[in-house]
């Protein structure tokens, strides 16, 4: 097999996932990162061509990231990126022995995401202030809430993508994976007051827009929950995230299928829906604790 320079293929496996698997900007971003990453050590150490990076190498490599006092959260997901991808070399046949297939990651304790109470929830939608973007950030917070959407999800929504007779929202999560949630009752009121009467152009327009008419952007939706989470709870991280979290906790304190919030989450593994059970649990023991007497 001849040598292929390692550069080259990692710029073709963005390429394919960008392209083909039409992964979400911060996603390939976060792959091209930890890629170059990986690439720039291997430069350092003579190996320009993807044939000649054994296991042993790439174990050495995860050993730097250790010495470099990096979390092993961040060192877990940098192996995974570098398993995804010499899966593609291999599968591709510029490999004839995936060197990362028998590598597993180093187990890592979950932090329990935060949330806020359902209460908190009502009184934030309450304390938005009231200006020419009131009617938008009490939607906003309610989408991510009221339908526990990821960020980007919440800004790509266009027109036809929210059925308010059906009460449904198509959305295109990762890897442009399309999944139905439904709208409630509380959440579509309050996105018929954001409607109002705005002028619709067409299925393709988009549905979250600011002052001036444009789409909404990851950045500014931060701002709005920030600003506003601000005013209602000490929690330390003020992210949207927050939102999806707690819709999900809720969701399972008042007695959800484990497997219906793994679909309204968009979740592939119903793994990375399970944290939320430990949340509740974590919850139930808080409660024992300072109100039970034998506690």
């Amino acid at each position: 097999m001849k040598d292929i320079i390692l550069s080259e293929i990692i710029t073709e496996f963005i390429s394919n996932l960008e392209n083909i698997k039409r992964y979400s900007p911060n996603t390939l971003k976060a792959y091209k990162k930890d890629l170059e990453q990986f690439q720039y050590y291997c430069a350092l150490n003579e190996k320009d061509v993807i044939n000649k990076i054994s296991e042993r190498f790439i174990k050495a490599y995860i050993g730097e990231l250790n010495e470099e006092g990096i979390e092993k959260i961040s060192i877990a997901r940098k192996l995974t990126v570098i398993r995804v991808f010499f899966k593609y070399a291999f599968m591709n046949d510029y490999i004839e022995m995936n060197p990362a297939g028998a590598l597993s990651n180093p187990k890592v304790k979950r932090k329990l995401p935060e949330i806020i109470s359902e209460n908190t929830f009502i009184e934030l939608q309450e304390k938005v202030d009231d200006n020419k973007d009131e009617k938008l950030v009490k939607a906003v917070l309610e989408i991510l809430y009221g339908c526990a959407l990821r960020v980007s999800e919440v800004c790509s929504l266009n027109y036809g993508d929210v059925d308010l007779n059906q009460c449904i929202i198509r959305v295109f999560g990762k890897g442009s994976k399309m999944r139905i949630v439904p709208i409630g009752t509380k959440s579509l009121d309050t996105i018929l007051d954001y409607i109002g009467d705005k002028k619709i152009l067409g299925k393709n327009e988009p549905f979250f827009v600011n002052s001036k008419g444009k789409r909404i952007y990851p950045r500014m939706v931060y701002n709005f929950v920030k600003s506003n989470l601000s005013k209602v709870t000490e929690i330390a991280k003020k992210s949207p995230h927050i939102l999806r979290h707690s819709a999900a906790t809720h969701m399972l304190d008042r007695g959800a299928d484990l497997r219906v919030v793994k679909e309204i989450l968009g979740h592939e593994n119903l793994s990375t829906t399970q944290i939320y059970t430990h949340v509740s649990i974590e919850r139930l023991k808080s409660a024992y604790k300072n109100a039970h007497p034998k506690s």
